[in-house]
């Protein structure tokens, strides 16, 4: 469920607010494959399902990159700010990546909008993500992602 406001003051007011959890998305072989192709990155343990099966996960894994990649879609659903005329990702302070996702788990994102500070111009956000496995005992990725967003 989206949480949407209209601006700049209504977004500082949401400051220390849960954003609750995104839905579920399936994490597939032809969407690591595609990581893969955008990225260069051809590693066996991603794109090749009948050596992944017998390495040391049992099946092909996603790449750190592209779980974390993810986080804007799963975001999406959570935070919707209207009323601003630039929206732009500004980097991480931390991500760490618990737990691999074997091809065809399902992940979802559980955001907190930790901070809203003043910057010129506009306003930069600190979202604590988790990106959960579905049955899984540890997260797939645990981040602080600053976003920016302006009048």
């Amino acid at each position: 469920m989206s949480v949407t406001v209209n601006g700049i003051d209504e977004l500082k007011k949401l400051a220390g607010s849960d954003l609750g959890t995104s839905e579920w998305i399936e994490v597939t072989q032809e969407r690591i494959n595609t990581f893969a192709d955008a990225t260069g990155d051809h590693q066996w343990i991603h794109v090749d399902p009948e050596r992944a099966a017998e390495g040391p996960f049992g099946a092909p894994i996603a790449h750190g990159y592209l779980t974390l990649s993810l986080f804007i879609l799963l975001f999406t659903e959570l935070l919707d700010v209207q009323g601003v005329t630039t929206k732009v990702n500004y980097g991480l302070n931390k991500v760490r990546f618990p737990s691999p996702v074997k091809v065809g788990s399902r992940i979802r994102l559980v955001g907190k909008l930790a901070e809203v500070e003043e910057v010129p111009g506009g306003v930069q956000i600190t979202v604590d993500g988790t990106i959960e496995i579905e049955g899984g005992t540890k997260p797939a990725a645990v981040l602080q992602s600053l976003s920016r967003f302006y009048a």
